[in-house]
């Protein structure tokens, strides 16, 4: 449950978007727990802890230009946040690469995230 001082799972989400979107890696580390599990949805794989997400999101920035917008929050039955998301991604000379919807779903551990997946 969310308290009157932590924002809730909506707010911290989109927050956590418009970090992404800023390319704010302070805002985006600081609301991940120091073990997270971390799809990597550009090379493959699944990332464990902040410094492989912060290394793959640093990858991810300087050859792409991904923008991330939530849609839709549903809550799952087990308790996990699904954010419909829509992802428009260019490469570093204007070119459209990817323009779809997609659900990211995460588990939260106290307020921070502490798992995400992505589903197509």
């Amino acid at each position: 449950m969310d308290s009157p001082r932590r924002p809730t799972s909506q707010a911290l989400l989109t927050n956590l978007y418009a970090a992404f979107n800023r390319r704010d890696i302070p805002t985006l580390l600081a609301a991940i727990t120091p073990d997270v599990s971390w799809p990597n949805g550009w090379e493959g794989g699944v990332l464990s802890g902040r410094d492989q997400v912060s290394a793959y999101w640093r990858r991810q920035w300087d050859q792409l230009e991904p923008v991330v917008t939530p849609m839709a929050f549903r809550t799952e039955p087990d308790g996990r946040i699904a954010v419909t998301v829509h992802q428009v991604v260019h490469d570093k000379a204007g070119t459209k690469l990817a323009d779809h919807t997609v659900t990211h779903v995460y588990r939260l551990d106290d307020g921070l995230v502490a798992a995400m997946e992505i589903r197509e």
